[in-house]
């Protein structure tokens, strides 16, 4: 094997490190023009249009519900009610579907109250009656307690216009379910207003 001077050796190296550091600066080169060649082009297609809805194609349902600011209202007022008795309550104000739209863990309520509250709201718009109503139907027809999420205890009270349900309101945690109903009453009656 034929031996290098130091000299040529530190040469060599010198000479690979500065083609291994042309590489990698070519490579970081091509990385970078890739990248911005392919944020640069031009054929990307736009994004679509608004699309207009024809509010007269029958096809289309159109619902009547209450906005977040009266539920906000009915919710706070049926606390209020509550608070004002000295009870300690949850209140749920449901939508036309069930969905819970707003919930109150009033201070000191159990943690049961808001679970009851939810389903009394849920119950009173699907039957569009008060739960203390529906609760006397169970005599004649006892599954009604099987149909999912419902509780058939007074403290759910319907939200209606011109007659059909919109909303539900529901309350839990006082010491009876006339109380509970009469606090949810309350929320109604404030949406009259």
């Amino acid at each position: 094997m034929k031996k290098t001077s130091v000299r040529a050796r530190v040469l060599t190296g010198t000479a690979a490190v500065a083609a291994l550091a042309a590489a990698v600066a070519a490579l970081a080169a091509a990385g970078v023009g890739a990248v911005s060649a392919s944020a640069e082009t031009t054929d990307t297609p736009a994004a679509p249009a608004a699309v207009k809805v024809d509010t007269q194609n029958k096809n289309l349902a159109q619902s009547t519900g209450l906005n977040i600011d009266a539920a906000t209202r009915a919710a706070q007022a049926a606390l209020d009610a509550a608070n004002k008795a000295g009870q300690h309550v949850s209140v749920a104000v449901v939508d036309r579907d069930g969905v819970t739209r707003v919930l109150l863990k009033g201070d000191g309520a159990g943690p049961q109250a808001t679970e009851s509250a939810e389903r009394k709201a849920f119950t009173a718009v699907s039957w569009n009656a008060p739960t203390s109503e529906l609760a006397k139907r169970l005599a004649q027809a006892p599954n009604l307690k099987d149909v999912p999420g419902t509780l058939f205890l007074a403290g759910g009270a319907p939200v209606q216009s011109k007659g059909a349900p919109v909303s539900g309101i529901g309350v839990a945690g006082a010491p009876s379910g006339d109380l509970d109903e009469q606090f949810a009453q309350a929320g109604v009656a404030t949406l009259a207003k």
